[in-house]
């Protein structure tokens, strides 16, 4: 569907992607990698520049337009935006991008994340922000962090239908086998056995340290552009099919128990939207990067976006499902869990290497690859083809 007649199917394209090292600790601040990751992700598109026109972003991205656009050297910006609930919002950056283009707001889009995550303080630990009005109603009782709140509900998860720790593991230990194979992954070259998972320390019950993503510090971004643009840019491109966002009704962040089923999370609306914007169906996907701050959420992902019934997402993870040639390779590399956090942006540009062809862990013949956000927040997702 070309640019303008009414929807963003294969409108536009992703052309570009850049990051920066990821570590524990890094010595520059988050501007300074914001603007190594957006410039990296320009030279790979083969962009100047001052062709930047639109900018996409995280609410809680420290580094705003004003300064990227100095200190990068953009032009006039037409169209910019924000989108909130963390890693929530990862692939809503680039939908955004994607439907200012496809509107003619704009021509040539960057999204970015820059985060100190790793060296820097965590969101939960500001005392003057603890008790905004959703979390009277749970942190006095205990659930202080988010690994507490989605271990509620993986607690749950596992009481209604069987859900047991080695199906978590088999998350965990997919994203490492691939962050092996990765040798940006900060986990490249530390391998993940049975025996450590099940024997590493609780963070949460029944969450423990290896269902729990890294603390990183990184940058990343990629470069959007009308799908005619493309054609003429450095890089294969990578175009945006379907995408999606939600904030289904009466939800809670992470616990979600205003719902009448608080395992039906913002996955499950999310998928209905993208699904019927799309050619493609489950079965088309030849590889996902499914949003892993935690294991369980990838249960509830793979239910919620179609790939198994309901309450069969630890019975999917069996028999290598989702390894590398199993029904559902997933997280290429190495995830969340793995590879680095930075609010999800890592699995964009994963998706991107994958419909590329140039993946430390690639899928032969790779098409189709879903990409999905925060699972237990208000949600996003995109369905890239090449």
């Amino acid at each position: 569907m070309a640019a303008g007649s009414g929807g963003l199917k294969d409108a536009t394209a992703i052309v570009g992607t850049g990051q920066t090292p990821f570590a524990k600790r890094l010595p520059e601040d988050e501007r300074t990698l914001a603007c190594r990751a957006v410039l990296a992700a320009l030279d790979d598109a083969g962009i100047a520049p001052g062709e930047v026109d639109a900018l996409a972003s995280y609410t809680m991205e420290e580094t705003d337009e004003v300064e990227l656009a100095k200190a990068c050297g953009f032009g006039d910006l037409t169209f910019f935006s924000k989108v909130g609930f963390g890693g929530g919002g990862s692939c809503a950056t680039v939908a955004h991008l994607a439907a200012a283009i496809t509107a003619g707001q704009a021509s040539v889009g960057v999204a970015w994340r820059s985060r100190k995550r790793g060296s820097g303080p965590r969101p939960w630990t500001n005392t003057t922000v603890q008790l905004p009005t959703p979390a009277q109603w749970t942190r006095p009782y205990g659930l202080l962090r988010p690994a507490d709140e989605i271990a509620m509900l993986t607690r749950r998860y596992m009481h209604e239908y069987g859900a047991t720790r080695d199906h978590l593991f088999n998350v965990a230990l997919t994203c490492r086998n691939r962050a092996n194979q990765n040798p940006a992954a900060i986990m490249y070259d530390r391998p993940l056995t049975r025996e450590m998972y099940m024997s590493s320390r609780w963070i949460s019950e029944p969450l423990c340290l290896f269902d729990n993503c890294l603390e990183t510090d990184g940058a990343l971004a990629c470069v959007v552009v009308s799908a005619e643009r493309a054609r003429d840019c450095r890089r294969r491109p990578v175009y945006v099919h379907s995408a999606a966002q939600s904030l289904p009704a009466q939800h809670h962040g992470m616990v979600n128990y205003w719902n009448d089923d608080p395992l039906t999370g913002p996955a499950w609306s999310a998928a209905r939207h993208l699904w019927k914007h799309s050619d493609l169906t489950p079965e088309d996907v030849d590889v996902a990067q499914i949003y892993d701050a935690f294991t369980p959420l990838v249960l509830l992902s793979l239910e919620g976006y179609g790939f198994c019934g309901r309450g069969e997402g630890g019975a999917f993870t069996e028999g290598g499902a989702l390894e590398t040639g199993g029904l559902l390779p997933l997280n290429t590399g190495g995830g969340g869990l793995s590879e680095a956090y930075v609010h999800g942006f890592n699995l964009i540009n994963e998706g991107v290497r994958q419909l590329r062809g140039t993946s430390t862990a690639q899928v032969p013949g790779a098409s189709a690859c879903l990409v999905t956000a925060g699972e237990g927040v208000p949600t996003s997702a995109l369905l890239l083809r090449n």
